[in-house]
């Protein structure tokens, strides 16, 4: 069995601490009480994070019995960390436990790593899982260890996720679900979870053999108390108790739901498997595989098929070996599918532990308290996920000798610099999610395909159904967002028919941290998730012509793009008319340019940024034409996918166009401009980028700087050919 290994180091800039949930502004189903206490849980959670540090320096203390407090005799929240840990059940055995046990338990030891086991498959249950590992990031204590099932897919967003969030004392490992297939794919299922809801059965061979318990959970649960709580329950496992599990709340495995309904056999309501305890160590001896194999071969005799995958295996197995399941309370899978008992599990606030919307329809689930806990959980899906890169202090982390070089590097760096926030910016970390909607396309097959490549923030989300109308080809994109505008942008993308009729876009959220708009690093994410040969290098302002796409297809050939080095300049127009009648013919654009509808691109304010593309050449030109590189030149340029990516250090407005065009030219590509092609920029409220350009002064003084540092740099890699650059723009 393969895997793949990422350890989350620490936090290469600064420790942050974590910051309390903010209540939704949505009402809470119950009125304020419920919000109240909902309130002074998250307040209990964050003074219960602030008083960690105290206590992790103090000797142990003799456990005390937990107080029973309020009219209905429910258990008080914990006072302490090591209080906190301490499994509850005892207090809370009403609500469905394996009747009552008042003996203590030991808590998990603080730096006592927590295993858990997630199933993870595609796009979206990429991005959903997302919301899980917040929750559990939010009010965990322990080291972590995420053991992730998944496809090709998963594996290649969430070890981008995990790689750039970087939170100390997390570590990841993948296991390829394509080698798992074999082992359940004999298995014919109804549920809409595929082959992959089938996949929890083969845990214990595709898990580390050395790993001897773990917390399985499926990807749409959310957590409201720390893990290591659930995590304590193993300590309560007797006999030959192997799995623990909570009741399922539903009546489908009771059979009355509707005429003729056959349910799988389960032992009386059957069990849910969104949240499972596994003792791996015990399962193997019991020859677990051998086991499920044979009751699920039996049972498909008469069944035919699985109705709800994995689950229907695990409650015919208990069945016939009931002894197998410890009984966990139902509060630890409060399971909200319609006409559930969910409602059972808790008396207030204080009783949620875990929340499992096992609904196919998720958050539109018929529920009592749904207003309640959906609330709970968009607070955690719009949570700053920076908030969450904080150390456990007291526990060590895995060395990486990554994020030591980069902390080494940002010392280096003179705080007292005037410029050190822009130094700062180059080595900034930004946690990144790859693929964030549904992408799915194959390049042609005659090499000559070609990507859009262009970067944007919230402002700019308008332009996106427009670009899609005039490109038809695939598009790679970087979003820069904070975490509530990337559920925002969700939103309307998922209520957008143009953009949900595109598979070919691929959407890559960059989330914000720092001060400044990290173009270039926009920009080579944008790029490095290209799989076409070649990339147009646009920006999001900007309305390709109809027809570019098939026109910059003709020209790799025409022009050879595969054996030589060039760089295919696409002129560029605007507009500062918000309606434009777009031309559909270079005809049609000289006509509207003659007439001042239009203008060369910054021909008011910049015309050294365009004039070498020779618009009077261009107005004549039939074929396409050389131009040389000069000083200020930023051209908007189709290149083979492997041209060199933007420096990061130009962050903001300003040369970051311009200083990779030089890099082009220093590498040598022949800059050559397509005769019948073109771009036109549409208007927009200047970006709060330019706006500090045009007003600070230090602004301008360190983007100087950072000029001339890049200018030396080339002199260094290039050497003499790069004089020119310093040549022209001591003239420029």
């Amino acid at each position: 069995m393969s895997f793949f290994p990422i350890f989350a180091p620490p936090l290469s800039v600064r420790h942050l601490p974590l910051s309390p949930l903010e209540p939704q502004s949505s009402p809470l189903v119950g009125g304020a009480g419920e919000r109240q206490a909902l309130e002074l849980r998250v307040r209990e959670v964050e003074e219960e994070n602030r008083a960690l540090r105290r206590e992790l320096s103090q000797p142990p203390r003799s456990p005390s019995r937990p107080q029973q407090t309020g009219h209905h005799g429910n258990a008080s929240l914990p006072d302490s960390s090591e209080d906190a840990t301490k499994h509850s059940d005892a207090q809370r055995g009403a609500l469905g436990a394996n009747g009552s046990d008042c003996i203590q338990h030991p808590a998990v030891d603080k730096c006592e790593t927590i295993h858990l086991a997630i199933v993870c498959a595609g796009y979206n249950a990429s991005r959903d899982v997302v919301t899980l590992v917040k929750s559990v990031l939010f009010h965990r204590r322990n080291p972590l260890h995420f053991h992730f099932i998944t496809d090709s897919i998963a594996q290649r967003i969430l070890a981008s996720l995990f790689h750039t969030w970087m939170v100390p004392a997390v570590r990841v490992d993948f296991y390829d679900a394509d080698e798992l297939k074999s082992e359940v794919s004999w298995i014919p299922n109804k549920h809409y979870s595929g082959i992959y809801g089938l996949m929890k059965l083969v845990l214990t061979k595709a898990l580390p053999s050395d790993l001897k318990q773990v917390i399985v959970l499926d990807t749409d649960i959310t957590f409201a108390t720390d893990i290591a709580e659930l995590w304590a329950v193993f300590h309560k496992f007797k006999g030959q108790q192997v799995l623990g599990l909570v009741e399922n709340q539903s009546d489908w495995y009771l059979g009355n739901l509707w005429k003729n309904h056959r349910p799988w056999p389960a032992l009386g309501r059957g069990f849910n498997t969104g949240v499972i305890l596994l003792l791996l160590d015990r399962l193997r001896n019991l020859r677990w595989e051998q086991m499920w194999r044979l009751t699920a071969e039996r049972e498909l005799m008469s069944m035919l098929s699985t109705s709800l995958a994995d689950q229907d295996i695990f409650n015919a197995v208990i069945k016939q070996n009931p002894f197998l399941v410890h009984q966990l309370p139902c509060f630890w899978n409060v399971q909200l599918s319609d006409h559930t008992r969910s409602e059972k599990c808790y008396r207030d606030v204080a009783d949620l532990k875990v929340i499992h919307w096992n609904s196919p329809k998720k958050l539109r689930v018929k529920n009592k308290h749904v207003e309640f806990f959906r609330n709970l959980y968009l607070t955690f899906l719009e949570y700053d996920g920076n908030l969450l890169r904080r150390e456990l202090f007291g526990c060590p982390s895995e060395t990486d000798h990554n994020s030591e070089n980069l902390q080494k590097t940002l010392l280096e760096l003179d705080e007292d610099d005037p410029c050190y926030e822009f130094r700062r910016e180059r080595f900034t970390v930004h946690r990144t999610h790859l693929y964030f909607l549904h992408y799915e396309y194959e390049p042609s097959a005659d090499n000559t395909d070609v990507t859009l490549v262009a970067q944007l923030s919230m402002d700019r989300l308008q332009m996106l159904e427009a670009i899609c109308k005039h490109w038809e080809g695939p598009i790679s994109l970087a979003l820069y967002l904070s975490d509530a505008e990337a559920q925002q942008f969700l939103r309307y993308a998922q209520g957008s028919e143009v953009l949900m009729s595109r598979s070919n876009v691929g959407y890559h959220i960059v989330y914000k941290e720092g001060q400044f708009y990290p173009v270039n690093l926009l920009r080579n994410v944008a790029m490095r998730q290209v799989n076409t040969p070649y990339m147009f290098l646009s920006d999001i302002d900007f309305l390709p012509m109809y027809g570019l796409y098939e026109y910059l297809r003709k020209s790799v050939v025409q022009l050879d793009m595969g054996s030589t080095k060039k760089a295919l300049v696409v002129p560029a127009f605007e507009t500062l008319r918000y309606r434009l009648s777009f031309p559909k013919s270079k005809a049609e654009l000289l006509s509207q340019l003659d007439m001042g509808t239009l203008f060369t691109f910054r021909y008011h304010v910049w015309m050294k940024g365009h004039a070498p593309t020779n618009f009077a050449k261009w107005r004549t030109a039939t074929t396409p034409y050389r131009v040389q590189w000069e000083a200020d030149f930023e051209p908007y340029v189709m290149v083979r996918k492997d041209s060199p990516e933007y420096d990061r250090r130009f962050v903001g407005f300003g040369w970051n166009k311009v200083s990779h065009i030089m890099e082009l030219d220093a590498q040598e590509y022949e800059f050559v401009v397509l005769p019948n092609a073109y771009m036109i920029h549409m208007p927009h409220a200047p970006s709060f980028d330019i706006t500090k350009f045009r007003s600070n002064e230090q602004y301008r003084v360190c983007l100087k700087t950072l000029k001339e540092e890049f200018q030396q740099n080339m002199s260094r890699r290039y050497g003499f050919a790069a004089l020119k650059y310093m040549t022209a723009e001591n003239n420029s």
